[in-house]
């Protein structure tokens, strides 16, 4: 008898650990599809958001979806969006997977950006000294919105690390630009293929864009047009003069979309090491904890 009970104590401790395994598995799928906790790295957003919030993301916003990476690491998951809720509307601040640098296939990390989405599929963006135009209207500022100077670049002047290659154009004064669509037709010649060789690529997710003997050439079939296959959005940070954003990586397909962060959980000062405890806890914005993200 104290065999058997042993034998199913064994059994149950078993079967108990394969449980808690299931179900923390369970709970990882679930917490990482309803919200997320993230970072503010850098001044982008200030000063709606500020370096070093700690934003709750409400990753429901738009999508149900399941984890696109495990957390804390750049190691990406088979993702699948299971229920569409709506679509990231001009004016939201939107958190995403970042793209990759302008030229770059993929991202070789797995960051998530956090910008105001300015344009929607469709639109035409342009800015005239430093002035942002959506659709030929002037696009309303944020409340907090600010620049870092004065100073505007002359439509003369050119940068060469802009959106897309080959354009003419700088952070301040920038486009026409339309941000593509699914469905979209775009016109493929050798004047303007470099201009959309990384978007075409990105869209199959390897290298397909192929220029031989003055012939265009997409996977292997010889072309002078392209479908586009997705939407795409354009994300600008309310910090003009110090954002790294679509102005110069380009746009953000709709299956990067994140979430939308509603709340501030904490605040410091993140010019602070983790070995500066006591100062990050004297740093601590008090006033910005429980605020809402707008």
């Amino acid at each position: 008898m104290e065999k058997k009970t042993k034998r199913f104590s064994k059994e149950n401790i078993i079967r108990n650990v394969r449980e808690f395994v299931i179900l923390g598995i369970i709970l990882f799928f679930v917490a990482s599809s309803v919200v997320q906790p993230s970072m503010v790295p850098t001044g982008s957003m200030e000063d709606t958001i500020l370096t070093g919030d700690f934003l709750l993301v409400n990753k429901l916003a738009y999508d149900l979806s399941t984890p696109r990476n495990i957390p804390h690491t750049d190691v990406r998951l088979p993702f699948a969006n299971l229920l569409k809720i709506g679509d990231p509307e001009k004016g939201d601040i939107v958190v995403f997977d970042y793209p990759g640098d302008r030229d770059e296939l993929n991202s070789e990390k797995v960051l998530s950006y956090v910008k105001r989405c300015v344009g929607e599929p469709g639109d035409t963006i342009q800015i005239i000294n430093k002035v942002l135009f959506v659709n030929g209207k002037e696009f309303p500022r944020a409340p907090k919105m600010k620049y870092k100077n004065d100073f505007v670049q002359s439509s003369d002047s050119n940068e060469p690390g802009i959106f897309p290659p080959t354009s003419k154009w700088n952070e301040d004064n920038y486009g026409p630009l339309v941000i593509p669509k699914k469905g979209d037709k775009l016109e493929l010649n050798l004047q303007n293929i470099k201009r959309w060789e990384t978007f075409i690529n990105r869209e199959y997710q390897r290298e397909v864009v192929a220029v031989n003997n003055g012939k265009i050439y997409i996977d292997g079939s010889e072309t002078n047009g392209y479908t586009v296959k997705t939407d795409y959005y354009f994300m600008m940070g309310d910090n003009r003069d110090d954002s790294a954003d679509s102005r110069f990586w380009g746009f953000v397909p709709r299956e990067n979309v994140l979430g939308s962060p509603f709340i501030i959980l904490l605040s410091w000062d993140s010019n602070y090491s983790l070995s500066e405890i006591f100062k990050i806890i004297g740093s601590i914005r008090l006033n910005r904890i429980g605020k809402l993200v707008n």
